[in-house]
């Protein structure tokens, strides 16, 4: 059950960070749940490094971290795909 947690949080995180993002990123909805579920990963990782994974209420800071991680992953992934698929 938790393989299908970390697809649907990948899935929002990775939708999420192409919101932030600006303009059109070419990748498949595939390698956007990937790179969405490293950037949960890595994102748990750096709250945690910084003393925030578990606080009372909504995580936001471990919720920003995710979903930044996983812009700047998405950010250098697109146009490495754009370029192989082009």
């Amino acid at each position: 059950m938790s393989f299908l947690w970390a697809i649907i949080a990948g899935l929002v995180i990775g939708l999420l960070a192409k919101l932030v993002l600006p303009g059109r990123q070419p990748i498949p909805l595939w390698l956007t749940v990937l790179l969405g579920i490293g950037g949960a990963v890595a994102g748990n990782a750096l709250a945690s490094g910084f003393g925030v994974r578990d606080t009372g209420g909504i995580d936001w800071i471990r919720h920003i971290f995710q979903i930044g991680i996983a812009a700047v992953l998405i950010a250098l992934v697109a146009p490495l795909w754009a370029r192989r698929h082009a």
